[in-house]
C-alpha cells in the first residue's frame, strides 16, 4: 500500500508520499486516511473485486483502481483528493469514483500506454498512472511479484516446488519489458511538463544497504545479481533517483519489511523493497525520507511497513 498526502508537520507546503505492501493484515482505511490526511494514495495487492469494496471506505477521495483479472495479489489503485486529469492502465479500463459512489462502471485507458513486451501481465493489476489535476506531477503504483530462483539454484525440499526457473524467467522478462514502461512514462510527463514519481513493492532490494543479511542473501531472489543489476539500469542522477537512499547514502536500511516468522521485525532483520522512484527535479524537493516503522510486533498492520518522504512543493 502506498499513500501520498499533506503533513503539516515541516514548516512551508508539503507532500508527504508513503509506500508499504498490505500484507494481508487488516487495518481502518477510513481512521488511517483521517489521521494521514493524505492528498494521493497509491495501493497494491489490492486483492479485492470492485463489488465488494466497501461503500465510503477511502472516504473524500476519489478511486482509481485497475483490479486485474487473476485472484491473488493482484490490484494497484491510486487515490486523490480531485478526480485525474488522466488515467492510464495496461488493461485498457479502469474503475474510477468519485467520493460516495458505488457504481462499477469502468472507462477506457487510451491506447498506446503498455510499452513492448507487457501484453502476457497485462490482466494481473500490476500498474496503473495518473496525472494529478492539481500538481504538474504523474504518479504511478506498481506492485511487482516476487518471482523465483533460476533453475540452477533450485533444489528439491525449498520454500516452493522446482519449476524449472518458470517464474524466474518470467520476471525476468517482465523487468526488461518495465524499463522500458518506465523510459516511456518518464518521457512522456516530462513532454507535458511534469514530474514522474513510480510508487510501489519493487520485491527486489537494490544494494547491500537494503537487506540486513546480505551475505548469506545473495542466491535469493529479490537480491540476486541480474536483478540488482536491472535496478542499476533504472535509476541515475539524471532519469530516476532512489529517493529514500539518496536521504540515507551510507545508511543499512531502513527496512521496510521484516518476515512474520523467526522473530525478524524484533531483531530488525529486514529488507528494503518499497520505493519512491522520481524524476531528479521532485527528488531534489525530498525534505525527509525514512520508514515508519511501528514501534512493536503487535502494532504491525503488515509485513511491510511504510516508507515516508516529504517534499517541498514546487516554488
Amino acid at each position: 500500500m502506498g499513500l501520498v498526502g499533506a503533513t503539516g508537520n515541516t514548516t512551508g507546503p508539503h507532500l508527504h508520499f508513503e509506500v508499504h505492501g498490505a500484507g494481508g493484515a487488516k487495518l481502518d482505511p477510513q481512521a488511517w486516511l483521517a489521521e494521514r490526511d493524505p492528498d494521493v494514495v497509491a495501493l497494491q495487492e489490492v486483492r479485492c473485486p470492485p463489488a465488494q469494496l466497501p461503500a465510503g471506505v477511502f472516504g473524500d477521495h476519489h478511486l482509481t483502481y485497475e483490479p486485474g483479472h487473476l485472484a491473488g495479489r493482484n490490484g494497484v489503485a491510486v487515490l486523490t483528493r480531485t478526480r485525474p486529469a488522466a488515467v492510464r492502465t495496461w488493461d485498457g479500463e479502469v474503475l474510477m469514483r468519485a467520493p460516495g459512489e458505488e457504481h462499477l462502471h469502468t472507462e477506457p485507458s487510451p491506447p498506446g500506454t503498455m510499452a513492448r513486451g507487457l501484453s502476457p501481465f497485462a490482466s494481473e493489476g500490476r500498474y496503473v498512472e495518473v496525472d494529478l489535476a492539481d500538481r504538474p506531477l504523474t504518479v504511478a503504483s506498481l506492485y511487482l511479484p516476487k518471482g523465483g530462483l533460476p533453475a540452477h539454484l533450485q533444489k528439491p525440499g525449498g520454500r516452493e516446488a522446482p519449476d524449472g526457473g518458470a517464474k524466474y524467467e518470467r520476471k525476468m522478462g517482465f523487468l526488461a519489458s518495465f524499463a522500458r514502461q518506465l523510459d516511456r512514462s518518464r518521457k512522456t510527463a516530462r513532454a507535458a511538463g511534469r514530474e514522474f514519481l513510480l510508487l510501489g513493492d519493487l520485491n527486489v532490494a537494490h544494494t547491500r544497504l537494503d537487506v540486513t543479511n546480505w551475505r548469506s542473501n545473495q542466491k535469493s531472489e529479490g537480491f540476486l545479481p541480474e536483478e540488482r543489476e536491472w535496478f542499476d539500469s533504472i535509476v541515475s542522477p539524471r532519469t530516476l533517483v532512489d529517493v529514500v537512499r539518496a536521504q540515507h547514502p551510507d545508511t543499512t536500511g531502513p527496512m521496510s519489511w521484516w518476515s512474520w516468522m523467526g522473530g525478524a521485525f524484533d531483531r530488525d532483520t529486514g529488507w528494503r523493497i518499497d520505493y519512491h522512484l522520481a524524476t531528479p527535479g521532485l527528488a531534489k524537493r525530498a525534505v525527509t525520507a525514512g520508514t515508519d516503522r511501528p514501534a512493536s510486533g503487535p502494532e504491525r498492520v503488515s509485513d511491510h511497513a511504510a516508507v515516508v518522504v516529504d517534499y517541498a512543493e514546487a516554488s
